[in-house]
């Protein structure tokens, strides 16, 4: 039993049944191609719908000009062969219409992507995914390196650096007068974490600068070559991933586009999952979602 439907239910005094058939009949189990004109930007990405588990259903939506955000599939994994048969089910004429796809370095979706819009879109590996796997060598650095201070530093000393993690991940200009002063401290005990943060930094303020794709290549690779001198050892990985994959990471900068619309609605989803305990049905997960995000206009 759906919490949500029930909740519905029993607050309108309304079967449970009449409310899930008011939502089939609005909604329907797959969207209904007819309702739109273009799909000029999709966004792909997955969500685990068992936590702990890695049971995916992959998302796929279109973004518009306007910031409007339409849910156009849940699909019940994330393989390739699936992926690619949900792109053809697409009518022919708003195949056309794309222009961009936007998803992470997976390529059962880059290569599905390909393969069925082919040289007519610019598949762009997703700037948040990005950012996400190089933060996480400033993650990996903060805890090696508060490990280190927690055993060499008196207590009194190191309970100043407990709550650091949210200021280390903080852009800077966000940050207060007292969260700079704590990492102005921190950093001064670890020279090599403030490196690797200084280096995260340098990475982001790169995808913020108008760089044609040629510059940012140059740009990039310069970045790299810095950083493997430096001998950190926590870009290592990720440093991989860049020059595997730099083609589709540069591509941000042709037109800039992001499935940053994706991890949005990953938070939705993860929110709407927990408020119903769960809810493992992927149709459901599609209508609730297209409920969410255009229901107002559905029912006006």
């Amino acid at each position: 039993m759906n919490s949500t439907v029930y909740d519905v239910s029993q607050k309108e005094d309304i079967g449970y049944d009449t409310v899930e058939d008011i939502i089939d009949r609005q909604f329907g189990e797959t969207v209904n191609w007819e309702s739109f004109h273009d799909l000029p930007t999709i966004g792909i990405d997955e969500i685990s719908i068992k936590k702990g588990h890695r049971d995916y259903v992959t998302i796929v939506t279109v973004r518009y000009e306007t910031g409007e955000t339409k849910v156009l599939g849940v699909l019940e994994n994330r393989e390739k062969a699936t992926v690619k048969e949900f792109f053809l089910s697409i009518p022919k004429h708003l195949r056309d219409t794309v222009q961009n796809v936007c998803t992470d370095l997976y390529e059962g979706y880059t290569e599905s992507a390909r393969e069925v819009f082919g040289d007519q879109v610019v598949i762009t590996a997703d700037r948040f995914h990005i950012a996400k796997l190089y933060r996480k060598a400033v993650d990996d650095a903060r805890k090696d390196e508060t490990r280190r201070l927690q055993e060499e530093l008196p207590k009194e000393d190191y309970e100043e650096f407990k709550g650091v993690l949210w200021s280390v991940r903080k852009r800077f200009e966000e940050l207060t007068e007292e969260e700079k002063r704590v990492l102005d401290k921190l950093f001064k005990y670890s020279p090599l974490l403030f490196s690797v943060y200084i280096f995260a930094s340098a990475l982001t303020g790169i995808f913020e600068q108008p760089y044609t794709k040629r510059e940012a290549e140059g740009m990039l690779r310069a970045w790299i070559s810095i950083v493997k001198e430096a001998e950190l050892g926590y870009f290592d990985k990720f440093i991989r991933t860049m020059e595997e994959k730099i083609d589709l990471i540069t591509n941000y900068f042709v037109r800039r586009k992001s499935s940053g619309l994706v991890e949005g609605l990953n938070h939705k989803i993860k929110v709407m999952l927990g408020r119903c305990y769960g809810m493992l049905n992927r149709i459901h997960i599609f209508q609730r979602l297209t409920l969410d995000l255009n229901g107002y206009g559905q029912f006006c």
